[in-house]
């Protein structure tokens, strides 16, 4: 048998090499190449095994199959892993071309990294704020992957990072959660980048709260969040800025302290008292924003009654008194004595129980106007007591039982008051004794001066008694005074 070849042309197989060559020519379909170590390609995740994820390299011109390590997906966050789907495309950096087992060592967090750094570069320069996520810690703060770039944050840096009392460690809560960052520090040639979380907020927090002071108007009610608690009040978060409920702005009951009224976290209703623009200050208060509560402690109370109060405060216009219930009023300063004082501590000291009269009450302010001066006369009929300066000495039974603690503290106050005034009464009757009886030596001196004298005329002695009352007024006013009246 004869082997004919024929040679005439093929028109189908020229146009197979024809489109071949062009495709070639075209780059769709890349020449197979080696891999080096440094290399950042494209790779579609297959699946996952023990060691970590098996990437299929896609743009090598081949098929060749890559293991991403568990340990190089730090920047993916907590969980990296579970957060690389099948069939996701994903950048790798090739960290080892071929294993022993014949696969591609693959890493995500180098192939980030190198772009991260020049991110990184960009955020320090600019003094951004972003947000990160707390991959893990040791004994000195957090750590966390930005942009592929393993970075740390001191733990003098992260909000809140106080040691438990209990002797765990506060950084293991922080492990997954996204916090505020800003870079403080970062060099690339010591690998070395710090970040925190504080500059960043308290950055954050200015500028939010040169944004709620543009919002914020006085006289409006807020809902906030309990910050921190301090023997002088409370601050409230408005939402990026902090305002302070003073001590006397907690609640109708002065006398309540902050740390048994609320903890650190609650949230609560506050009234915007004062907004200062130049400082920056905002003033709350807790009790305005509940004017119902008020009204309902002074449902008890009428203008005209007479009730017990304890002296909380003095202040230079006044003092102010706690009523049963509680609820507190003032006392001004013309409302305690008919003389005039120059400071309420004349009058009461704070603790003392007093008897208080209610001359207004002034429900659109909040406000209880009292007076020590006019209840005074009903009080004593009640058994009050009072010393000559109008301190308090003695309250009745029924006014102890109101204020039991009050009243036990008060007894030594009461009897120091008591014996006070016994001294000033024998004092007084002491020199009262002294003017009398110089008056009666002086008439028994006159009396002698007359009997040795010669018999005068009834013109001359009346001249002479004259002349001796008239000495005896310069000398001594108010023993010349019974006299007078006597004539």
């Amino acid at each position: 048998m004869t082997n004919i070849t024929s040679t005439e042309p093929n028109p189908r197989l020229e146009d197979e090499i024809v489109d071949m060559a062009a495709l070639l020519d075209s780059g769709g379909a890349p020449e197979p190449r080696s891999l080096y170590r440094g290399e950042v390609v494209e790779g579609i995740v297959m699946g996952t095994e023990r060691d970590g994820i098996l990437v299929d390299l896609v743009d090598i011109g081949s098929k060749s199959e890559g293991l991403i390590p568990l340990n190089e997906m730090h920047s993916l966050g907590a969980d990296g892993a579970s957060k690389l789907a099948v069939g996701e495309r994903v950048l790798v950096y090739v960290v080892q071309p071929e294993t022993n087992e014949g696969q591609v060592l693959l890493s995500v967090d180098r192939a980030r990294g190198e772009q991260g750094w020049r991110v990184l570069q960009q955020r320090f320069e600019g003094g951004d704020i972003f947000e990160g996520e707390v991959t893990g810690y040791n004994k000195g703060g957090l750590l966390a992957n930005v942009e592929g770039v393993n970075t740390f944050i001191p733990m003098s840096q992260v909000v809140g990072a106080k040691p438990g009392t209990d002797g765990t460690n506060p950084l293991s809560a922080q492990v997954g959660r996204e916090l505020r960052l800003k870079v403080i520090e970062i060099n690339r040639r010591r690998n070395r980048v710090i970040l925190s979380e504080r500059a960043a907020l308290q950055e954050w927090r200015a500028e939010q709260k040169d944004r709620l002071l543009d919002e914020l108007h006085e006289g409006e009610i807020r809902l906030g969040r309990i910050t921190s608690i301090r023997n002088f009040g409370v601050f409230v978060d408005l939402g990026g800025a902090d305002g302070l409920v003073h001590l006397s702005e907690l609640s109708w009951d002065r006398n309540a302290q902050p740390e048994d009224l609320f903890k650190v976290g609650d949230d609560v209703n506050v009234f915007v008292m004062r907004i200062d623009q130049d400082t920056k200050k905002i003033a709350l208060s807790i009790r305005r924003a509940a004017p119902e509560q008020w009204e309902q402690l002074i449902t008890r109370y009428q203008v005209g009654d007479v009730v017990p109060g304890v002296i909380t405060k003095l202040v230079a216009f006044g003092s102010f008194a706690r009523l049963p219930g509680p609820v507190e009023g003032l006392v001004h300063v013309s409302e305690l004595v008919d003389r005039r004082i120059g400071h309420p501590e004349e009058v009461v000291q704070e603790g003392d129980v007093v008897p208080l009269k209610i001359v207004r009450i002034e429900h659109d302010r909040h406000r209880l106007g009292l007076s020590l001066r006019e209840a005074r006369t009903e009080a004593m009929i009640r058994g009050w007591q009072f010393d000559q300066d109008g301190r308090t000495t003695e309250m009745p039974e029924d006014a102890a039982k109101l204020f039991p603690d009050e009243a036990i503290a008060l007894a030594p106050r009461f009897a120091a008051r008591l014996e006070r005034a016994e001294e000033v009464s024998r004092e007084a009757a002491v020199a009262a004794s002294a003017r009398s009886e110089s008056r009666a030596e002086d008439q028994q001196a006159r009396a002698a001066m007359r009997d040795d004298q010669p018999v005068l005329t009834a013109m001359q002695a009346a001249m002479q008694q004259a002349q001796a009352d008239l000495a005896q007024q310069q000398t001594d006013p108010d023993a010349a005074a019974p006299e007078a009246s006597a004539d």
